[in-house]
């Protein structure tokens, strides 16, 4: 045994450059000390390496430099080559730490180096930076389960019991290539010894181009991370990661598990006899050409600055963490901001300068941002705090330049088109590995957009089997998958902003939101806010816009006014967002009387769909984002007054042309629906003279009635129950009308106004809608005026109208 033992040694090639990096290296951390101190920096972390979990040590590049700059070249340069020997160096430094108070270490320790500044896109990684320390960015799309990996195995030899230790493993399974025994010749019967030989926790995720680096016209490109020690489980899908590392080349095993041209055994050869197969070129032989591929090996992983590790827990940060982060001018900048009392307005400006008007769609976008506070029931129930918003506007009304402007300035957003988009691609799909063939879950754009904001541009032309795919992570915000024998329940914790088309290209102002996109009520019900854009010509606004537009191709600088820039609105959004409002007992109160004029209106048929309990916690989640917008700890009164006003502007009225009730070249006047529901009714001087107009729904609902009632009739007089062929006139159908309406009529001047309302909407019906013919001998005299009418005519409905679609 010792002859072997000799004899491997002799065989071992010594490293000089790396010895004497471990060296230096182990020198620096025992004399690198903290500023002004006489304490070790690294100690009490080499110290905590003793614990079971921890097996991994950071290390500050600038650190290295500002000690050996001579080794911190080495390190970048031939990072690959060192490495094993910078571990070396620093398990003997942990050693030395802990015998000098208990326990020993015996186990392999990693080190994992921060603060590289050069940072290599996904796409310049080629031969020259492989070996090389390398900082490479990007969003994790797939990660796989963790795994342990063999790193220095033992192996027994069957055949006279030898143990071979500290065999490396090369990307693959590999054996001793021949007993240490000189006697014995085995080359291929070895046991592998699991408690004898040293594993680690290995991981794999893939990781794509961040979008904002991606060529126009470039499909982005993915490269392969291998994640080893406390390094895995720190990036989990969607999120946007740094890792520190090397490239490296590895066998393409997956190349040789492909059919055709399988590599053969030599086993097939070994005939008896003549039986014996003959040599048929190099395949036969089983050779077989080794595809090589590129990887990365990461030692570190950082995300939003922070450098990870995996035995740490997931702190929540607060505002004082926050505030040490930033440096004195950053921080005055945001109390600044936080005292600026215009701050609702600066914030749109500075946010959408290119854009002009549209004020209500800005600030609800900019409420997206800051968001509600997300809560937790005792029974375990989570309430979401995230703000979905839906523009639907005409073509040209500046909806996918919001969707653009939020994707470019929110940190995490994922901008994608509904056309294009598929039910897997916007939740999450379950795909095959190439290698291992087990299968692994690919985020798709709402997991990739996790704590951020999912911008979905077409959303009417989605198929309908793809806008079921987001119901429950609109709502639940979590993504259930139950596919190729994996169920698994996925974060999707995003705020979806989306813009739609109207169905025939242009808004209807003559019908309701639900008639004009084509989107189902249960996706209606899930956006909080609804954001309506007409292209209506109004010559002021008009020369506005285009005033705006040539200032913009003529000097953008100059016509782009900010009050604030986008750094310092993203670090005040960051710090607002650490408040959660709670709602005071006024605000409560008024919370609960607005939502039961919500549910009133809706009653009365008034609202552009059902008011459900979903538009009160929408309420309660906008008045939560504008306390959060203005660093409040309590929802005041006159947030709740601002979300109901917003709620108002977005979804619970939809303009409705009014209905004028005299001849056609009278003047008509477009108003909103809600003006027209408080406004008083417009009087002419005379008394019981009728108003100039009603609104749409009031037409509306006595059109219907009326149409029915003349239908009745018609029904009864057919059936036999009218003693006579007769169909009502028009002064049976008025009182009948005013009958019904009695008990809302308090007085003699009321009832002739009611009474010369329902005169004219029936004479609309006939002479302009066409709804109802008038039986008498001079049925053609449209157009002549009105005393040459019969006084009385017999109404009936026309024979081509459908009463059921009315």
């Amino acid at each position: 045994m010792d002859v072997a033992a000799s004899q491997s040694e002799a065989h071992h090639v010594r490293d000089e450059v790396a010895e004497k990096a471990q060296k230096r290296f182990q020198d620096f951390l025992e004399e690198w000390k903290l500023e002004g101190t006489d304490e070790i920096k690294y100690g009490e972390e080499a110290r905590q390496l003793s614990n079971a979990e921890r097996n991994t040590m950071q290390v500050s590049l600038k650190d290295i430099e500002r000690h050996n700059s001579n080794l911190c070249d080495i390190i970048q340069q031939e990072y690959y080559r060192v490495y094993p020997y910078l571990c070396l160096a620093l398990t003997n430094f942990a050693k030395d730490q802990c015998d000098q108070e208990s326990g020993s270490i015996d186990k392999q320790l990693y080190v994992s180096f921060t603060d590289h500044d050069v940072l290599t896109k996904v796409r310049d990684l080629n031969a020259t930076k492989v070996g090389q320390l390398s900082k490479i960015t990007g969003q994790v799309v797939r990660t796989h389960p963790v795994h342990p990996e063999l790193v220095s195995g033992t192996f027994q030899c069957l055949d006279c019991q030898t143990e071979t230790s500290g065999v490396e493993q090369q990307f693959k399974y590999t054996q001793p290539t021949t007993c240490r025994n000189p006697v014995c010749n085995n080359r291929t019967r070895f046991l592998l010894l699991p408690e004898k030989s040293k594993f680690v926790d290995f991981q794999k995720v893939r990781i794509q181009e961040v979008q904002s680096e991606l060529p126009r016209g470039c499909i982005p490109r993915s490269v392969e991370v291998v994640l080893r020690a406390e390094a895995v489980e720190t990036a989990q899908a969607g999120d946007r990661c740094e890792f520190t590392g090397t490239l490296i080349v590895v066998p393409d095993v997956g190349a040789l598990n492909l059919p055709g041209a399988a590599a053969e055994s030599s086993a097939r050869h070994r005939g008896e006899g003549d039986r014996a197969e003959g040599v048929r070129g190099l395949k036969a032989l089983g050779v077989r050409d080794l595809n090589y591929r590129m990887s990365f090996l990461a030692c570190g992983v950082s995300s939003a600055g922070k450098n990870r590790l995996g035995s740490e827990e997931e702190k929540v940060e607060t505002a004082e963490d926050l505030k040490k982060s930033m440096s004195n001018e950053e921080w005055e900048q945001v109390y600044k901001m936080s005292k600026d009392k215009n701050l609702y307005q600066n914030i749109i400006q500075s946010l959408f300068p290119t854009i002009h008007g549209n004020d209500e769609v800005k600030r609800g976008i900019m409420l997206m941002l800051f968001g509600g506070v997300p809560k937790s029931t005792l029974d375990g129930a989570t309430l979401r705090g995230d703000l979905n918003v839906c523009v639907v506007g005409d073509p040209s009304t500046a909806k996918s330049q919001f969707l653009k402007m939020v994707a470019d300035f929110s940190p995490r957003a994922v901008y994608t088109s509904g056309k294009a988009s598929s039910a897997a691609g916007l939740t999450a799909a379950v795909v095959r590995d190439e290698e291992s063939g087990e299968f692994v879950i690919e985020a798709g754009a709402l997991m990739l957009a996790d704590n951020g904001v999912c911008c979905i541009d077409e959303f009417d032309k989605m198929d309908p089997a793809d806008q079921v795919a987001i119901h429950e992570a609109m709502e639940q915000q979590t993504i259930t998958i139950t596919k190729a024998g994996v169920k698994a329940t996925l974060n999707a914790r995003a705020s979806i902003l989306a813009a739609a088309n109207p169905i025939n290209g242009r808004y209807e102002r003559s019908k309701s939101l639900k008639q004009n996109i084509h989107m189902t009520a249960p996706i209606m019900s899930r956006f909080d806010l609804f954001f309506i854009l007409v292209d209506e010509c109004n010559e002021l606004i008009d020369y506005q816009i285009a005033r705006k537009i040539v200032d913009l191709h003529k000097d953008v600088e100059q016509s782009m006014e900010r009050v604030y820039i986008e750094s310092d609105i993203a670090r005040y959004i960051n710090f607002a967002r650490m408040f959660k409002p709670k709602i005071t007992v006024e605000a409560q109160e008024l919370l609960v009387e607005n939502y039961r004029n919500l549910r009133n209106r809706d009653s009365g048929g008034s609202s552009s769909w059902r008011i459900t309990v979903r538009q009160l916690e929408s309420m309660i989640r906008l008045s939560e984002a504008l306390a959060r917008m203005h660093c409040c700890e309590e929802v005041q009164p006159k947030h709740v007054r601002e979300a109901y006003r917003l709620l108002n502007k977005s979804i619970i009225r939809v303009e409705q042309p009014d209905v004028a009730l005299e001849d056609e070249d009278a003047v008509v006047r477009d108003e909103e629906a809600e003006d027209d529901a408080e406004e008083p009714m417009e009087q002419d001087g005379e008394q019981g003279k009728v108003k100039k107009s009603i609104t749409y729904e009031e037409y509306k609902k006595m059109s219907y009635l009326l149409i029915r009632y003349i239908h009745q009739k018609e029904e009864d007089s057919e059936a036999g129950t009218e003693a006579k062929d007769c169909a009502p006139t028009k002064s049976e159908v008025v009182s009948w009308y005013l009958d019904e309406i009695s008990a809302d009529i308090d007085s003699q001047e009321e009832l002739l106004e009611k009474k010369l309302i329902v005169e004219k909407v029936l004479d609309k019906l006939i002479y302009n809608d066409l709804v109802i013919i008038p039986l008498n001998n001079r049925s053609s005299l449209k157009g002549k005026p009105d005393e040459d009418r019969e006084e009385d005519p017999f109404l009936v409905i026309h024979p081509n109208f459908n009463i059921l679609e009315d």
